[in-house]
């Protein structure tokens, strides 16, 4: 067994006062949640790893970059044997199907853009899998997320990642404060880099396997495929208009467009570049306008979450990629200081103080900017 001293740990966090404890790991197969697993090993922890069957009935993935099925399934465990732990596969592939696929295909009939990732760390990861890890009698469950648990006046607080580039803290919005009492994140701290480091000091198998692509599910970046067996009236297409509702056009399917879109209208004529502007799922048509008809100056939330006070002024992020926007709160009304654009129902709108994330909510319906 290695022992954690004898490791460059610097910027692990999370695994003080873990020796003789029983802790769940969320194994999924990859580098970042082998390295946690290895590392609670090494502090002495009894580590419980769990791995979740979610889709394809155990078979491995024909891609690279995929998680959670067959390859993954082998390659979790074999860092647990090779550790020397427990290691217990879960299969989840109903419930995933019920709350994070099923969900993905409805929002699309809606006219909305989902997130996937959301729903699954919302439900199956954070829900299900957490009431598993106390079933086992583990006193807390660690994964591999980029994201820091750090102790404050009033309890765990959520932060952003330090790496902000594989911060993963929009994806994180919907953990509850009772579930931030359970969780730790022993990666928040550190870059990628580091952590294929230590997994090569670690000799696990994983050291160099590719990370997991975004929409675990997708197959090929095919998710209109997904969408269409699941809610096929959509293949029957509907008209692309403007704003006062003339046709320009016809299109193949609202599931294959999102609002601030450009890409696949195939209009011709138009003076002006043409943009999704919003979907009426309704009728299945897809409205169409200049980019200034993109802008926004509030956004409606639902479903909201919340991880600290939404007073005074905040920093919102309304899609993972999106910058840091200034904003502030009335009610469940996110208002924005200048206008923002490509702000989709359906998304997630993600409310932060400094580096500390406040909760958030879905976007149900935006509004224009006020007129002078």
């Amino acid at each position: 067994m290695i022992a954690l001293d004898t490791l460059d740990t610097a910027g692990v966090e999370g695994l003080d006062g873990l020796a003789g404890r029983r802790v769940a790991v969320a194994m999924s197969g990859g580098v970042d949640s082998s390295v946690v697993a290895a590392l609670a090993h090494a502090a002495g922890a009894e580590v419980v790893g769990v791995t979740l069957q979610l889709y394809g009935g155990g078979a491995t993935p024909s891609r690279p970059g995929a998680c959670c099925a067959g390859a993954d399934i082998r390659d979790a465990r074999a860092v647990a044997d090779r550790m020397g732990f427990a290691h217990y596969v879960i299969d989840m592939e109903a419930r995933f199907q019920d709350s994070v696929i099923q969900h993905f295909a409805d929002s699309y009939a809606a006219g909305r853009t989902p997130v996937p990732c959301v729903e699954c760390n919302k439900t199956v990861k954070f829900h299900d899998l957490l009431d598993l890890a106390r079933s086992l009698g583990a006193e807390a469950l660690l994964t591999g997320h980029y994201v820091r648990r750090i102790e404050g006046a009033d309890g765990p607080e959520l932060h952003r990642g330090r790496d902000p580039a594989k911060d993963q803290s929009y994806f994180l919005w919907a953990t509850t404060q009772a579930q931030l009492d359970y969780l730790r994140f022993p990666l928040g701290g550190l870059e990628k880099r580091r952590v294929r480091s230590l997994a090569d000091t670690l000799g696990l198998v994983v050291a160099n396997k590719p990370d997991s692509q975004d929409i675990c599910f997708v197959g090929g970046g095919d998710y209109a495929a997904i969408v269409e067996r699941l809610h096929p009236e959509l293949a029957a297409g509907g008209e692309i208009v403007d704003a006062a509702g003339r046709v320009l056009g016809r299109h193949a399917g609202i599931h294959q467009f999102t609002v601030g879109q450009r890409r696949g209208l195939e209009l011709g004529g138009a003076t002006e570049p043409l943009y999704v502007t919003a979907i009426d799922a309704e009728a299945a048509r897809v409205i169409v306008g200049p980019r200034t008809a993109l802008a926004v100056g509030a956004a409606v939330l639902e479903d909201c979450n919340r991880l600290g006070a939404w007073a005074g002024q905040v920093e919102a992020k309304v899609r993972s990629l999106a910058a840091l926007a200034p904003a502030h709160v009335e009610d469940t009304t996110l208002v924005f200081d200048t206008p923002q654009q490509g702000v989709a129902p359906g998304q997630a709108a993600v409310l932060y103080a400094g580096s500390r994330v406040l909760g958030g909510g879905v976007i149900a319906r935006t509004r224009a900017p006020l007129t002078n």
